[in-house]
């Protein structure tokens, strides 16, 4: 039996309104769900305040991104203690579309895991190659540099859940075999045993993201080193459920 509970995000990126926000909340609300799982909805900045209020208090809410310091003249932008104070519990951060489509550095996503950390805000922090650096054989290189600059900013890994999301397999309906996904993720744990300690490497959750479905969730749920998921389209959706319940 692993120590570490499953864990399974819902990430609407920029997607939903009242209306169709307040019909998923009520299917989630009244379904059945595994109480041994940890399920936490990340819902866009305007709608964190709508979804706490309206989520039942058994799901946590997350924002999907925060910046590095408290308050200021950062248009735009909003603070962990903002978070904190609608009742939101945590962050994602790293995101490949933070990265990749907003340029994100590693140092810059480290800054923000540090400071999130410390207003004792959840982090899920999200790495992952892309395509082309898959084709050439630097999928650990790149996955370990990103978790490297996460891993500097952390004192305390009980609030943090590393998320694994292939690039490639973000949105393309290609999700990585429940092998190549097992593969990265026992590569992690061997990195983090090896950088931090046996002891984090051994409860640290890592989590998988990319296209992840009804249909696939089981499969790659039974993996050893697989604590959960972290989904994208498909938590909009009544499926989510199933994907929630992938561990029964």
């Amino acid at each position: 039996m692993s120590p570490r509970k499953f864990f399974v995000g819902g990430n609407w990126k920029m997607n939903g309104d009242k209306k169709s926000l307040e019909e998923l909340i009520k299917t989630l609300n009244s379904a059945k769900v595994n109480s041994e799982t940890e399920v936490v909805c990340g819902a866009p900045t305007i709608y964190l305040d709508f979804a706490r209020q309206k989520l039942d208090p058994k799901f946590a809410v997350a924002a999907q991104n925060c910046y590095k310091v408290a308050k200021g003249a950062f248009t735009g932008e909003i603070s962990p203690a903002m978070i904190k104070d609608v009742g939101v519990t945590w962050v994602i951060l790293g995101h490949s579309e933070r990265r990749h489509v907003f340029g994100e550095s590693d140092e810059l996503i480290g800054q923000k895991v540090a400071h999130a950390l410390s207003e004792n805000i959840g982090v899920i922090a999200c790495i992952g190659e892309k395509l082309d650096q898959r084709e050439a054989g630097i999928t650990e290189k790149v996955v370990f540099e990103q978790t490297k600059a996460i891993a500097d900013n952390v004192k305390d890994w009980r609030k943090v859940v590393l998320a694994y999301e292939p690039v490639w397999a973000i949105g393309t309906g290609k999700t990585a075999t429940p092998q190549q996904a097992q593969e990265v993720h026992i590569k992690l744990r061997e990195w983090i045993k090896t950088n931090i300690s046996a002891e984090v490497a051994s409860t640290v959750r890592i989590i998988y993201g990319g296209s992840v479905t009804g249909g696939t969730a089981k499969d790659l749920a039974s993996q050893p080193d697989i604590d959960g998921f972290l989904v994208g389209g498909a938590s909009l959706k009544p499926e989510f459920i199933e994907i929630i319940n992938a561990k029964c």
